[in-house]
């Protein structure tokens, strides 16, 4: 316990007195403070201008992150015949119909993204309630309801990040490892970032993007310049 609490008063005074620095500067900051014995992951919080719960004012999306995430996906795929073929050719971890269905009503979940083709929403339909809260549910808005499965896995399996925005209007995602190089780690913050810009809502009004922090898994945050992370 005693370098666990050094561990983090070390970090928590290296991040003393930072806020609103680059995203260059915000990432050799955190990846300088990671000392877990894992390869942690690089997190970014966006706090937006909207009130989700108006219809007009949600925010959610996909954005491919240029140099992946650095996390092995596990994609499950409903689909029959030819399409649940062509989900397996693509890298599917489990592809299914009913007897999928059944697997997730018995609590197998083990998998990150579910992908589904039209005609089998219906029988998706019912696991609603177990998929839902869990972000795990198939939406033509995020491009996980689709008949081009092939490009649906590929997709999430190469470094595809869904994000939809929270009741106090934050958004949290995984966007690289601390192992990543610092001018790749900052091209992928840049490119969530301008997905979430690009995803504004109708119904916002005033400021959209409010505040930008990034962290490590076991790190202290620290808020980025927003024009810094809006850069091309």
């Amino acid at each position: 316990m005693a370098k666990i609490a050094k561990r983090i008063a070390k970090a928590n005074e290296a991040f003393a007195g930072k806020a609103n620095i680059t995203v260059e500067d915000a990432v050799k900051l955190i990846k300088g403070a990671a000392s877990a014995k894992f390869d942690e992951t690089v997190e970014i919080a966006m706090n937006l201008g909207v009130d989700p719960r108006h219809a007009d004012q949600m925010v959610r999306g996909v954005v491919a992150l240029p140099n992946g995430t650095g996390k092995t996906v596990r994609v499950a795929v409903f689909a029959r015949g030819a399409k649940a073929d062509e989900a397996k050719a693509a890298g599917a971890d489990i592809v299914g119909a009913e007897d999928l269905m059944e697997q997730i009503q018995q609590g197998n979940l083990n998998f990150d993204r579910c992908i589904a083709t039209p005609d089998l929403m219906p029988l998706v339909g019912r696991l609603g309630k177990i998929l839902g809260p869990r972000n795990l549910m198939p939406n033509p808005k995020v491009g996980t309801v689709t008949m081009d499965v092939k490009t649906a896995v590929e997709g999430a399996k190469g470094g595809e990040v869904q994000f939809k925005v929270e009741k106090a209007g934050v958004i949290h995602a995984g966007v690289g490892k601390v192992s990543f190089d610092d001018a790749k780690l900052a091209q992928n913050i840049r490119a969530f970032v301008d997905a979430v810009s690009k995803a504004r809502p109708t119904g916002a009004k005033g400021t959209y993007l409010k505040k930008v922090s990034l962290s490590s898994t076991m790190g202290p945050g620290v808020s980025v310049d927003i024009s810094s992370a809006t850069q091309a």
